[in-house]
C-alpha cells in the first residue's frame, strides 16, 4: 500500500473508531441510567420495586436477543449498513422512553433501546478486526471500552444534575438527539475494510453451519458463563441495587451515591486499557489475566455484606473504584473467544458470547429481586442484601473454577514472538 493510501486508511480506521465509540458511550449510558433517577421514575410512572427491576432488565433482554442474528448479519452483510439500521431502532426507543406515561410504555421503550444499542460493541469489534493489526486487538478493544465507559460515568452524577435541570424526560430528549446524530455519522463514515482488502469468500456460507461449530466448543460455553456472571453481577450492582444500597444501607445522599458509582466507572476506564496492554504486550495471555479478576470479584462482593451504615464516603468511593477496576479484565474474554475460532467465525463467536454477557444483567437483576425480601426504601443495612451478595459470589466462583479448563489463546503469543522487521 502506498504511503498516502496507508495514511488515508489509518485516518479512516480512527474515524470509524470515533463514530462507533459515540454509539458505545450511548449504550453504556442507557445500561445504568435507571439507578440514579429511579426515585423520579418511580414517582412519575407509578413503579413498584419489581417493575423497576423489569425496567432495568428490559434493555438487556432486548440487547441479548439480538446477538445471534446480529452475528449472522455481520458475517454475511457486514457492519456498514447493519450498525446504523439497528441504531435507528434505538433512537425511536429513546424518544418513546422520554414520552412514556406508564410502566408498559417505559419497559417497551427500554427493550427497543437495547435492540438499538446491540451492535455498538460487536459491530465495532468486527470492524476493528479488519482495520487494525491482529496483535493489537485487545489493546484497541480495551481503549474503546475504556473510553466507552464515559457514557456510564455520565449516567451517574452528571445525569442527576441534568435531570434536576431538565427533568428526566428532558434529559432523554437530549440523548435522543445525540443518538440520531451518531446514526447519521455512521452512514457517512463506516466502511467494511481498507482499500484493496478482499472479503473472505467464506462469508457467503450458511451462517447456521458456522454458528453450530461455535456452539460445539466447550470453551465457548465456559467463556460465556464467565461473561454472564462477571458482567451480570457488576451491572446489577451499578444499574439496580447500587443506588438503594448506597443510600439506604450505607447512608449516602443521592449525590454521594452518584459519585460512588462514578468511581466504579473511573476504575473501569483505567483498567480496560491497562489490562488490554498487559495481555497483549507484557504477558501474552488472555486466560491468566481474566482468571484472577473473577476470584477478586468474589471477595469484593462478599465484602459488601459487611459494610456498616455510616461508613466514610471516601472508603465507599475507594471500594467501588476497585470493583470497577477488577471487572475490567472481562473485556479480554472477547479477544479470547475470537482467537480460539477460525477468522471467518469471529463475529458469530463474539456475538454469541455477547448474548450471555447481556443476558447476565437481565437474569441477575431478576433473580436478585427474588432474594431481597423488602422494598428498596426499607433497606436499613448491608445484611438486608446478603442473599444478593452470596448469589453473586457463588456464580463468580463457579465461573472462575470453570475457566481453569479453557485453553489459552495462541494468537497473541505468536504475534508477540514474531521477529521484528
Amino acid at each position: 500500500m502506498k504511503p498516502d493510501s496507508h495514511n488515508a486508511a489509518r485516518g479512516r480506521a480512527w474515524a470509524i473508531f470515533a463514530t462507533c465509540l459515540l454509539g458505545f458511550n450511548l449504550s453504556m449510558f442507557y445500561r445504568v441510567s435507571v439507578t440514579v433517577i429511579s426515585p423520579e421514575l418511580s414517582r412519575d410512572l407509578n413503579l413498584t420495586a419489581s417493575q423497576l427491576g423489569y425496567l432495568s432488565a428490559a434493555f438487556f433482554y432486548g440487547f441479548a436477543f439480538c446477538q445471534i442474528p446480529l452475528g449472522m448479519a455481520l458475517d454475511r452483510l457486514g457492519a456498514r449498513w447493519v450498525m446504523p439500521g439497528v441504531g435507528l431502532v434505538g433512537v425511536l426507543g429513546a424518544i418513546l422512553f422520554a414520552t412514556s406515561t406508564n410502566a408498559g410504555m417505559a419497559v417497551a421503550a427500554r427493550a427497543m433501546i437495547g435492540v438499538g444499542m446491540s451492535c455498538n460493541l460487536m459491530g465495532a469489534f468486527y470492524l476493528f478486526a479488519t482495520w487494525f493489526p491482529p496483535g493489537r486487538f485487545a489493546t484497541i478493544a480495551g481503549l474503546y471500552m475504556s473510553l466507552g465507559v464515559v457514557g456510564q460515568l455520565i449516567a451517574t452524577t452528571p445525569l442527576v444534575f441534568m435531570s434536576q435541570a431538565l427533568g428526566w424526560r428532558g434529559a432523554f430528549w437530549v440523548v435522543s438527539a445525540v443518538a440520531l446524530m451518531q446514526v447519521i455519522a455512521q452512514l457517512v463514515i463506516l466502511r467494511e475494510r481498507p482499500p484493496g482488502v478482499e472479503a473472505p469468500p467464506v462469508m457467503r456460507e450458511n451462517p447456521l453451519k458456522g454458528l453450530g461449530q461455535v456452539l460445539r466448543m466447550p470453551a465457548y460455553w465456559i467463556i460465556s458463563m464467565g461473561q454472564l456472571f462477571r458482567y451480570g453481577c457488576i451491572m446489577t450492582l451499578l444499574g439496580l441495587w447500587g443506588g438503594p444500597y448506597l443510600i439506604y444501607a450505607l447512608g449516602l445522599n443521592q449525590v454521594q451515591a452518584g459519585n460512588a458509582l462514578l468511581c466504579a466507572a473511573l476504575g473501569t476506564i483505567l483498567g480496560l486499557p491497562v489490562f488490554g496492554r498487559l495481555s497483549d504486550s507484557l504477558l501474552g495471555t488472555r486466560k491468566w489475566v481474566v482468571l484472577p479478576s473473577l476470584f477478586l470479584l468474589v471477595g469484593l462482593f462478599l465484602l459488601l455484606g459487611f459494610l456498616p451504615h455510616g461508613m466514610p464516603f471516601w472508603a465507599v468511593y475507594a471500594l467501588l473504584f476497585v470493583m470497577g477496576l477488577a471487572s475490567s479484565p472481562g473485556q479480554l474474554m472477547f479477544a479470547h473467544i475470537r482467537e480460539l475460532v477460525p477468522t471467518h467465525l469471529s463475529a458469530r463467536a463474539m456475538t454469541a458470547t455477547n448474548l450471555f454477557l447481556m443476558m447476565g444483567p437481565a437474569l441477575v437483576m431478576q433473580i436478585s429481586g427474588l432474594l431481597v425480601f423488602t422494598e428498596p426504601d426499607a433497606i436499613t443495612g448491608s445484611g438486608d442484601l446478603w442473599g444478593v451478595w452470596l448469589f453473586m459470589a457463588a456464580g463468580l466462583c463457579a465461573a472462575g473454577c470453570a475457566y481453569f479448563f479453557v485453553p489459552d489463546s495462541q494468537v497473541v503469543k505468536k504475534f508477540r514472538n514474531r521477529p521484528s522487521r
